[in-house]
């Protein structure tokens, strides 16, 4: 099989050529990355299925916003390639390069206004840089992408409480996958995504209606302040009424909360992106975006690449993490109090082995390694043999609790 013709993706060099394309266009530029990504996909190890939730807002970004003049700050790497397609990227040659070579980036660039070794700095870092353009008197936008697998580490939270005290204008916009590392929160409420939903996002987001939620709040305050206390509390609980469970955290945090919108919807995406980037003095947004890693296209790659090996290794040799997991589950079965805590997204296959045989004994703490070291000292006080796992990339923070 060869890789399908993309006609529109073979126009794109840079995000101002996002800018003349009408609503259909857009669409099928997103089934052309989408397509793109699934033949990229074959050949190596890397998997683009974080990417492939975000292809339709990434293009929804670059046609509303004016990168680089305005920071656009993606938070995890393994989100970000329909972004590097979009901004010049894109690989000539399949069979020359390998995808980690083309879209290996640790450092800024003209599109990656910040460098990052480690998730959740999104907010904080584009805070920073609105706080740097309001003193230097300039008018760009910032708009910080981050998941929901990232956004529950403990500096996002700050980065939100502090952006929220500062009022500074940002985007924040929550990529929320649908995918959790807790099966608890798999069997939680989702915010649903349907006709009200979008026209409500669509209305929390109209400069109108922003300037009469405004408005109303200066008169209460003039009237009194118990008056505007009572009003603050109507609309708090209005939000809570209409919005997805947990959407009034983000009000708490000082931080005016869009959505749901659907992630996947070019319509909805352009017109509440819109709305926001005509904003003048609105403090910081959360836009809570829904996606899912497994949305259908009608014209995706899906056969065999042909004309390219697969870079996957064939070797039945065992790693040391094999090695290591194997050791660990024959020693947990002769000792109860042996425990193991897991910090990353991410896991690889001979610790999901390790998961399944423990079981209540093995915790996955999601990317918090500072928590996932006191929490496994404050096992150790316990009584407990406490094994931490944490990727070497991410083992700074570890050590810095240390």
């Amino acid at each position: 099989d060869e890789k399908v013709l993309s006609p529109i993706l073979d126009t794109v060099k840079n995000p101002m050529h996002l800018k003349n394309l009408n609503l259909q266009e857009l669409k099928q530029l997103a089934d052309e990355i989408r397509s793109e990504l699934l033949f990229m996909k074959t050949k190596g190890q890397k998997s683009f299925d974080p990417s492939l939730s975000v292809v339709e807002l990434a293009i929804a970004i670059h046609h509303v916003f004016h990168s680089p003049v305005d920071k656009i700050l993606w938070d995890m790497e393994d989100q970000t390639y329909p972004h590097k397609l979009l901004t010049g990227r894109r690989p000539i040659a399949f069979n020359a390069i390998k995808p980690d070579d083309l879209f290996d980036f640790k450092c800024r660039g003209e599109y990656d206004p910040f460098a990052a070794g480690h998730g959740c700095s999104s907010i904080s870092s584009g805070l920073g840089m609105a706080v740097a353009r309001d003193i230097k008197g300039k008018r760009d936008r910032i708009v910080a992408v981050i998941s929901n697998e990232t956004i529950m580490a403990g500096q996002a939270f700050e980065a939100m409480s502090n952006a929220g005290y500062l009022d500074s204008d940002m985007i924040v916009i929550l990529n929320d996958s649908c995918h959790y590392l807790h099966p608890k929160l798999e069997k939680a409420p989702k915010a649903s995504i349907n006709f009200v939903s979008s026209t409500l996002s669509k209305l929390q987001s109209n400069k109108i209606f922003r300037k009469l939620r405004q408005l109303a709040k200066i008169l209460t305050k003039k009237i009194g302040n118990g008056m505007h206390e009572w009003a603050a509390k109507i609309d708090e609980y209005a939000r809570g009424m209409i919005g997805p469970p947990g959407s009034t955290l983000f009000e708490e945090l000082g931080l005016y909360y869009i959505g749901p919108v659907d992630g996947h919807s070019m319509e909805d995406l352009v017109c509440v992106l819109r709305d926001v980037a005509s904003l003048d003095a609105m403090g910081p947004v959360l836009i809570h975006v829904i996606t899912r890693e497994d949305y259908p296209v009608e014209h995706c790659y899906t056969g065999s690449a042909g004309g390219f090996q697969s870079t996957t290794s064939n070797s039945e040799s065992q790693t040391y993490s094999d090695l290591f997991a194997e050791a660990l589950i024959e020693e947990s079965e002769r000792d109860k109090d042996i425990v193991v805590v897991h910090a990353g997204t991410g896991m690889e296959l001979p610790f999901l082995s390790l998961k399944m045989k423990l079981r209540e004994r093995f915790f996955q703490v999601g990317m918090a390694e500072q928590h996932a070291v006191t929490f496994s000292a404050g096992m150790a006080c316990g009584g407990l043999k406490p094994f931490c796992l944490i990727p070497s990339a991410l083992l700074q923070r570890a050590y810095d609790q240390v």
